[in-house]
């Protein structure tokens, strides 16, 4: 049978015509993008910020509240409480009021003055290993500058050695520029796949299967029909959630927007056909909805590079990871809206995208069958 563009679009405008009937379909795929992205952006971050303190000073110098108030100065800590023994550490790091405790030891102040080592001591709540590393580094940086600057009273030498950083990229170390377009490519692959997960089950449901089984309009015809206008919401959907990214979350875009277009239609057609191939095969919204969500939500969540590091996962999850859409095309809109980075270093991210719509498509195709069963 002849593939014809007439057919196609007949099939659609009766797509487009469904879903101005469907106020639901239309909410999530206009809707949801926008909230999801706004509402994980804000609940996801990795910034350590605002780090309850208490503070045991038993030596009551100069020195030592000259050493605490390079703490609050920091802007990364605020006190919570003044302790007077250590017998108030335990107590109150079970009811959680202080993430840390700096204990400034009797004589902190002599041992500066006669050139002593002079150690503090800092206790850190565990149970989040992830903010207490944070806290411990921010707090060894403090001490360690406030040691460097006593040194350099004392002997009014240079240090040999200065540090100096540069940050590419992401100079304020804002977790949100990391987070939110990793964000737009998980969920842009929920949703397109649901949208679609809703199709061919939907002509089941309706009974309307029998009239499109009836029409010369051949498989390819249908599937490229019934995907067309999800891909133009799709595409609306991105670019919605950049203009988020970039104006509710200060986001930077350096890159070239058409080179991340061509890469976000690859993503969408490979997205919107794996929701129209579990449409074909279960033959029912309800469950189509659930197995399309299952094959997207999860591996895109976990095993994308999102939340959690590749490389430090075991081998076999770094496997399983490799066939998650969502991780290249995150290394796809990290690179360009961050780094300004083009073809050369994105190739393979390139390669993996069109097959992407490849096998989508395919899938699809070959899951639709225009016979009753």
């Amino acid at each position: 049978m002849t593939f014809r563009m007439g057919r196609l679009l007949a099939v659609s405008r009766k797509e487009v015509l469904q879903l101005r009937r469907d106020t639901r379909s239309l909410l999530m795929a206009f809707l949801m993008p926008a909230v999801l992205l706004v509402f994980f952006g804000y609940i996801i971050s990795f910034d350590v910020k605002d780090i309850r303190l208490a503070v045991l000073d038993q030596d009551h110098s100069p020195r030592s509240r000259e050493l605490v108030e390079s703490f609050v100065s920091a802007g990364r800590f605020h006190i919570t409480e003044h302790l007077t023994s250590h017998a108030q550490i335990v107590p109150l790091m079970d009811r959680g009021a202080a993430r840390i405790v700096l204990v400034i030891p009797p004589g902190f102040a002599r041992r500066l003055s006669t050139g002593e080592r002079a150690p503090v001591q800092a206790i850190l709540d565990g149970t989040d290993a992830n903010s207490a590393g944070i806290s411990l580094n921010y707090a060894t940086a403090i001490v360690t500058s406030y040691s460097a600057a006593i040194t350099l009273r004392a002997t009014r030498m240079v240090p040999p050695v200065s540090p100096e950083s540069r940050v590419w990229y992401n100079e304020t170390l804002d977790s949100a520029a990391m987070i939110v377009p990793g964000l737009i490519a998980v969920i842009m692959m929920i949703i397109a796949a649901m949208l679609t997960a809703l199709t061919v089950s939907r002509e089941w449901e309706r009974g309307s299967m029998e009239q499109l089984i009836a029409t010369p309009v051949g498989r390819a015809e249908v599937i490229l029909g019934k995907l067309l206008p999800y891909l133009v919401i799709g595409a609306v959907d991105v670019l919605g959630a950049v203009l988020i990214g970039l104006w509710v979350f200060d986001v930077p875009f350096r890159g070239n927007p058409a080179l991340l277009s061509i890469m976000t239609l690859m993503f969408l057609i490979g997205s919107l056909g794996l929701g129209i191939f579990v449409s074909a095969a279960m033959k029912s919204q309800l469950l189509a909805t659930q197995v399309a969500f299952l094959v997207t939500f999860l591996p895109s969540l976990l095993l994308s590079g999102l939340m959690f590091d590749l490389n430090t996962m075991p081998l076999p999850l770094r496997v399983v990871s490799s066939i998650v859409p969502a991780r290249y095309y995150i290394t796809v809109m990290r690179g360009i809206m961050l780094k300004d980075v083009g073809i050369p270093v994105l190739w393979g991210q390139g390669l993996a995208m069109v097959a992407y719509a490849v096998v989508g498509l395919a899938l699809a195709v070959r899951a639709f069958r225009k016979e009753l069963t």
